[in-house]
This record gives structure tokens, C-alpha cells and sequence, in this order.
């Protein structure tokens, strides 16, 4: 059925309907408010989200400081990071780019039927049809995980030096399968209905509980109770979430309104579900490469690529928050069949989400030895240790903007719920590369070779990912395709803006002998000269996001942020 797109008016009798003057000009004016009211509503949601992603950022950090202030950079935190492995698939597979590809177009697309007046309720179908099943799926992967600990230890990290303690925080960490995918539903079923405080709060919860837990029972338990923690987090990323999406599902249903035609029902595909899941294992089996490649170095090297990484993606999660706000927005339109509007919104998403996470990378890169010595080097982590968290950091930090690239993107390929391999393929493609890179580096670079590898392949899978959405290869009519050339020319402008901010910024953090001022100094540098000279180049994103701040802050001068 091809659906006509909520702004197209419906077929008359008797000839070319007309319109008077007077009702055309009160119907540009009203869509032209809801315009206004719908970018002043992102703005304000986006901004939500993005003040609870960087507390739960925060909490992040201050979780990474305690595992090493508690237990350092050897063997013992080796262990749990190879344990640590099953929290992060399932943070990806069930959270990030896994059920929320499958779940927000399913519950953007029933959210549309009931708004076009469907029989019965959709959505309430939509969680009974799902949720039991994926319940029983989940609790049957964890226990397969708890039970093969063991064995997928030996499989993860050959060379470990303590396979009995990283086994043993595997089936502590095993229970967050379960909790996680239950976090994912609920984070996808909340979006959809554009509700963003409960699901922007999960990472809060979740490094609350580790961090409590390592405070609490460190000192009994040693590392496992950091595994412990994650347990208890998964619990907390449920909890906080289940109070929202329970007052959406109990609420009287709204009265519909008269669009015209209903939507054609889609249940959610197998072929879907497995296409995405694939994907994002491809993108998560990128830590397993650097971990089997880091096992045979000596004892620190995963620890150290592991708190790189964990300070080089902040700018990375932070970029992608917008992503994470305008994805509902995206399903809906393809739902409606508006896919201009679904390709002008990815679009800016590209250009805004650009622009911020090169901010950060060149901050990161300019400032990692200051960054990594005020946040670790305390206890058992020493000036060697921070010396070479913050080489690997610098080299990781290079591939952040394909890293945002590859997460902005896909939601293009699955916002309209239909299933596409593509992305797979895409993603094996920089897996190989990483892979193969990783392993001649290895020898001669160490944990910064590993780094390398993995920035060369997800640039690799990003560009893929680009070349296919260009306008014209699509030819399902409800299909997104983005317009690349200008894409890229787009990016190009942040890119040159990046490579000069980083050099003067590197340069002036150098200078002083103080972490915190060469901190400071750095990160002043590379805004003042990040942001005019993008300003000047004329990059979009960058104006973009200074309308955002302004409409944000014209709320809050008034008093009508709320």
C-alpha cells in the first residue's frame, strides 16, 4: 500500500479542489508554528538528554578513576575487562545500535496507526506480541554465558594470565544480558513516544551501582565486586524507566485524528532483527579483536587501550545524543511516506553531529596526558601507566569521526523497519580491515597499533555506509537516501577546522608544567580556534548547533524551560 504523506491532501471529487486565500495563508501559518514548536522541542530534548549523558559520562569517569585507584592496571583489571566483554556487547546489541533499530520504527510505526484511528491499540499489541519473547530468549542467552564462562574466556583472551577470575566475574556480568535487553525496550518504546528524561538517565543508574559496589565490597572482593556492580546497574537501568513507559502504556488512548488512510500494519521481521543484530555484532566484535590482539602483550596493555578508549568516546556518545533524539522522528516520517523530510533531518544530524564530535576529538588529541593524568594517575595507577593511556588515546581519538559517522548513519538504513544486509557488510568490511592492520602493527607498535587498526576500520565501514545511501541507489519509494556530495562537503569544512585547532591546542597544553593548566589552557585554544574558523568556512553544523544554544537559551531567559 503506498502511503500518502500526512501533508499531501487527499483526492477530491469533481476536479481540482480550490482553496481560499484566506484558509491557505491560516494553513502556512499553522504548519509553519508546528515547524517552529517541533525544532524548539529537539532542542530542548536534545539538550536533556545531553546534560544526562554527560552526568552519566561523568559517573563513567569517576567509575574508570575507582577501578584504577582500587585495583590499578595489571592483572586483576585485565580479568575483569575481558569480563567486561559481555556488558558492552549486550550495551550494544540491546541498547545502542541493536534493538533500538528494530524497536523505535515498530513503535514509531504503531504510534502512527493509532493516531489514524486503527482498531484496538497497536502499541499495547505491538508489547504483548514481543516482550514475553524476548524475555525468554534473553534469561536463555545469559545462562548460556554464565555456564560457558570458561570457555569463552579462553576463546576471549588466550593469554590471560588469571582465566579463573575473569570467568568468574563473566557469570556475575551475565546477568546484564537480560537487564540490558529490558533497558533496550524500554529506552526504544520511551523514544518513540518522545520521551527522553528516563532513557537519558540509564547510564546514571547503571554507574551508580558499579561504582557504590566497588566502594562498598572492593576491599572484600577485590575485582569481582565490580562485576558485582554491573550486575546491580543492569537492575537500575530497568528501574528507572519502567515508572515512564508503564504511564504510557495505562494511559487513556488519544483521539485520533483525521489523516486520512491507515497505515498498512508491519510486524516486526525476523530477517530484520537478525540483519540488525548481525550488524551490530560485527561493530562490537571490533573489541574483540583488540583484546585477543592485547592479550599477548604485556600485562596493562588491555587496561590501558580500555581507559583510552573509555575518555576518547565521551565526545563520540555525546555527538550521537542528537542522533538518538531525531531517530523517532526519522521513523515516523518514512512511516508517513514523507521521506524528503526524513533525508533533510539525517542530513543536518550528519552535519551537527560532525562538527561536535571533531570539537572533542581535537581536544582529546590535544590534551590527552593532562586529560589522563588528572583522571587516573592516582594509587596503582602510575606515570608509566599514564604515559602510555594517553599515546594509545591520541591514536584511538582518530577514528571518533568515523565512529559517529557509522552510528548516524545506520539509522538510516533501518529507520524505516525493513530489513537491509548492507550495513553488515559494510561493517565486515572494516572488521577485516581492523583485523588485518591490527595484526601487522601489533608486533612493532603494541596497544597503539591495535588503536590504529580499529580507527582505519571503522573510517573504512563509515564510508562504506555513506556510498550507500547516495540519492538514487535506493528503490523501495520509502527508502532514505542522503545527497553525499554535499554530505561531504559538508564534513570537509569541520575536518580543516580540526587539523589546525589540534596542532595550536596541543601546542599551547604543552607549555605549562601543571596538568590542570595545561588542561585548561589547551582546551580554550581549541575552541577559539576550532569554532570561527568553522564559522568562517561556513560549516553548517556549526551554525546549526549556535541556533540550538540560542533557542535554548531564549527559553531559559524567560523563564519557560521546563
Amino acid at each position: 500500500m503506498t502511503v500518502r504523506p500526512s501533508h499531501t491532501p487527499g483526492p477530491t471529487t469533481g476536479g481540482a479542489a480550490t482553496v481560499p486565500p484566506a484558509r491557505a495563508a491560516a494553513t502556512a501559518a499553522e504548519g509553519a508554528e508546528a515547524t517552529s514548536a517541533s525544532r524548539k522541542f529537539l532542542a530542548r530534548a536534545t539538550l536533556v538528554t545531553a546534560a544526562l549523558s554527560i552526568a552519566g559520562s561523568l559517573l563513567g569517569l569517576v567509575r574508570d578513576q575507582a577501578l584504577a585507584r582500587l585495583f590499578g592496571a595489571g592483572s586483576d583489571t585485565d580479568a575483569f575487562l575481558v569480563a567486561w566483554t559481555v556488558p558492552e556487547f549486550a550495551a550494544t546489541l540491546l541498547i545502542e545500535d541493536g534493538l533500538a533499530l528494530v524497536l523505535v520504527p515498530a513503535f514509531s510505526l504503531a504510534l502512527a496507526r493509532r493516531s489514524r484511528g486503527a482498531a484496538g491499540d497497536p502499541v499495547r499489541a505491538l508489547v504483548a506480541s514481543t516482550l514475553p519473547r524476548l524475555c525468554l530468549a534473553l534469561a536463555a542467552v545469559a545462562a548460556l554465558v554464565a555456564g560457558g564462562a570458561p570457555y569463552l574466556v579462553r576463546v576471549l583472551a588466550p593469554g590471560l594470565p588469571d582465566p579463573r577470575l575473569a570467568a568468574d566475574c563473566t557469570r556475575l556480568t551475565a546477568t546484564c544480558v537480560l537487564a540490558f535487553g529490558l533497558a533496550g525496550y524500554c529506552s526504544a518504546a520511551l523514544r518513540a513516544h518522545r520521551r527522553f528524561f528516563a532513557p537519558a538517565a540509564i547510564y546514571v543508574a547503571y554507574n551508580a551501582g558499579i561504582v557504590a559496589a566497588m566502594f562498598l565490597f572492593g576491599a572484600r572482593w577485590g575485582v569481582r565486586s565490580a562485576a558485582v556492580g554491573v550486575a546491580a546497574g543492569g537492575l537500575l537501568m530497568v528501574a528507572v524507566q519502567v515508572p515512564s513507559l508503564w504511564r504510557q502504556l495505562t494511559s487513556r488512548r488519544p483521539a485520533p485524528r483525521p489523516a486520512g488512510e491507515d497505515i498498512e500494519p508491519r510486524p516486526v521481521q525476523v530477517a530484520l532483527v537478525a540483519a540488525v543484530l548481525l550488524f551490530a555484532l560485527c561493530r562490537q566484535s571490533q573489541v574483540l579483536v583488540e583484546r585477543f590482539l592485547a592479550s599477548t602483550l604485556p600485562a596493562g596493555a588491555i587496561s590501558h587501550l580500555n581507559y583510552a578508549q573509555k575518555v576518547a568516546q565521551i565526545p563520540m556518545t555525546l555527538s550521537l545524543m542528537l542522533c538518538t533524539v531525531t531517530f523517532p522522528v526519522v521513523s515516523r516520517a518514512l512511516a508517513e511516506g514523507d521521506t524528503e523530510r526524513a533525508r533533510s533531518r539525517v542530513e543536518r544530524d550528519l552535519a551537527l553531529a560532525s562538527c561536535l564530535v571533531l570539537l572533542g576529538m581535537c581536544t582529546v588529541v590535544a590534551c590527552a596526558p593532562q586529560i589522563t593524568e588528572l583522571l587516573f594517575q592516582r594509587g596503582a595507577f602510575t606515570a608509566d601507566d599514564t604515559a602510555a593511556t594517553a599515546d594509545v588515546m591520541r591514536v584511538y581519538a582518530l577514528g571518533l569521526l568515523g565512529q559517529t559517522l557509522v552510528g548516524a548513519l545506520v539509522r538510516g538504513y533501518f529507520s524505516a523497519g525493513r530489513p537491509s544486509w548492507y550495513p553488515v557488510g559494510a561493517m565486515t568490511a572494516g572488521i577485516a580491515v581492523t583485523s588485518w592492520v591490527g595484526a601487522a602493527t601489533v608486533t612493532p607498535w603494541g596497544v597503539a597499533g591495535i588503536a590504529a587498526a580499529n580507527a582505519l576500520g571503522i573510517t573504512v565501514t563509515a564510508a562504506v555506509l555513506l556510498a550507500g545511501l547516495r540519492a538514487g541507489r535506493q528503490s523501495d519509494p520509502h527508502s532514505l537516501s542522503i545527497r553525499v556530495r554535499r554530505v561531504l562537503a559538508e564534513l570537509s569544512r569541520p575536518v580543516r577546522a580540526a587539523i589546525v585547532a589540534t596542532v595550536a591546542g596541543a601546542f599551547v597544553a604543552s607549555r605549562p608544567d601543571s596538568p590542570v593548566a595545561g588542561l585548561t589552557a589547551g582546551c580554550l585554544t581549541v575552541i577559539a580556534v576550532f569554532v570561527p574558523l568553522t564559522w568562517a568556512l561556513g560549516d553548517q553544523g556549526c551554525a546549526s548547533a549556535l541556533r540550538s544554544v540560542r533557542t535554548v537559551t531564549r527559553r531559559l531567559t524567560h523563564g519557560r524551560f521546563r
